[in-house]
């Protein structure tokens, strides 16, 4: 699947205005506000106030109204910004040329803005920068949304064709229904349009999955009957088509990912630092001097994506030929006795956090399983892939939900799965937070699935 550039366009714009903002100021040359303090406080306040309103949430379909009203919304913010800050810091000063300034800033923002998509709609036109589109579904709506992607190139579409149980008679009939997802891996489509007023529930579901599975997006033609849900956002194609656009998940947004990324680095360079440098050597001492073997057991998992990436845990077993091939159960044979206490307080796990600064593992996630259990699991569990669209964890919702240990039955993995897609769906900062915090306390209580 190709590269989506778009999803940059978004901070290069965010850093395309902050040079902007800068160099006006640099150009003005007015020392009032060539100071650290402004500068700091402006820029800051650009973003901020730019990722409250949503101003860089600009799509291909937008129209240049949309794009204006966007553009004044954000400098209206920023004209109350502009002044706050003297009303603030310089109380009873008076400052010279603010109107200057500011109508300076404005003027160049918006010049460069309109230019921007007036050249990169340009660009589209030419067929440049387009995302690959399937409707699967024929009816009224369909139709006008097929003609309209065909004859306003701007909007940087490629239309390839339908999709339907129908008998029509059109050169743009692709096939059935059931032949959408060979077609969609091997011709690298990017979106799926899906009518509903042709597909049922059922359909619009199994489409779904497999456009998680498989990162494509997935848009809703709807029916005039059609009930919007709190995972559904209202579109317009031009003046009158309405698109239901089914909601990103956390993690398909950049800035979600940055920001686990970052408290997973300063989380593990924390517990590296202040925990592992003078727990490491003890507990290695201790499993060299009980049983032969190295200290640090390795085990290939399954990752992000399905790949496959080397864990490490303090081993808790004596070195023996099943350890790749099936899980501890209670009361195990296998299991040292410090290896007994590692588990149980879940210790053996803490080498895990070089697997995180290493960023094959994150701090919270669902648990990495062995590659052959996991066939065995996919059998069981529909849904099991979505589990691969985020990095494992060290820790998870399913852990501190009780699901941990040995599965014994089926509803155990669908259990864990369950709330691992859960959190996958509506993951948040604070959400991490709170599994971290769950997961100390059970650590100290003790859990009796640790074994």
């Amino acid at each position: 699947m190709k590269k989506r550039y778009s999803t940059y366009i978004p901070y290069l714009l965010l850093i395309i205005d902050l040079f902007l903002i800068n160099l006006s100021l640099i150009i003005l040359k007015d020392k009032e506000y060539l100071i650290t303090n402004f500068l700091v406080y402006i820029n800051l306040f650009w973003i901020i106030a730019s990722l409250t309103s949503g101003f860089y949430k600009i799509y291909r379909h937008h129209n240049y109204f949309k794009i204006l009203s966007r553009l004044t919304g954000q400098l209206l913010l920023f004209i109350l910004g502009f002044f706050s800050y003297f009303s603030l810091f310089r109380e009873g000063e008076i400052v010279h040329n603010q109107t200057k300034v500011l109508v300076t800033i404005i003027v160049i923002i918006s010049i460069v803005r309109i230019l921007f998509f007036y050249l990169l709609k340009k660009y589209r036109s030419y067929g440049k920068n387009y995302r690959k589109v399937i409707v699967l579904g024929f009816d009224e709506s369909t139709i006008k949304l097929a003609e309209m992607l065909k004859k306003e190139k701007e909007l940087g579409y490629q239309f390839l064709g339908f999709f339907t149980n129908k008998k029509i008679e059109t050169n743009d009939t692709l096939g059935t229904l059931k032949q959408y997802e060979n077609y969609v891996l091997s011709n690298n489509i990017d979106e799926i349009y899906c009518s509903l007023t042709e597909l049922k529930s059922k359909q619009i579901k199994k489409i779904k999955q497999f456009a998680i599975r498989h990162k494509r997006i997935v848009k809703l033609i709807p029916n005039a009957n059609e009930l919007y849900n709190k995972n559904i956002t209202t579109e317009f194609y031009g003046d009158s088509l309405v698109i239901l656009n089914v909601k990103k998940l956390p993690f398909d947004l950049i800035e979600n990912r940055i920001i686990k990324r970052i408290f997973d680095i300063l989380f593990s360079s924390f517990v590296c630092l202040f925990i592992i440098s003078w727990l490491y050597p003890i507990l290695w001492i201790l499993i060299k001097i009980e049983s032969r073997g190295p200290a640090i057991f390795k085990q290939g998992r399954e990752g992000f994506n399905g790949d496959e990436f080397v864990c490490y845990k303090f081993r808790s077993m004596y070195v023996n030929k099943q350890a790749n091939k099936v899980h501890a159960t209670k009361n195990d044979s296998r299991i040292t006795p410090i290896g007994a206490f590692l588990r149980k307080t879940s210790l053996d796990e803490i080498p895990q956090f070089f697997n995180v600064l290493l960023g094959n593992m994150s701090v919270v996630g669902p648990r990495p399983h062995l590659e052959s259990l996991a066939l065995e699991y996919q059998k069981d569990v529909d849904n099991y892939l979505e589990r691969h669209a985020v990095k494992p964890g060290i820790t998870g919702l399913a852990q501190i939900s009780g699901y941990r240990g040995e599965i014994k039955k089926k509803s155990d993995i669908k259990n864990r799965v369950r709330l691992d897609i859960f959190y996958i769906e509506n993951w948040s900062f604070m959400l991490d937070i709170k599994i971290v915090v769950s997961t100390v306390l059970n650590v100290f209580k003790g859990d009796e699935n640790a074994y």
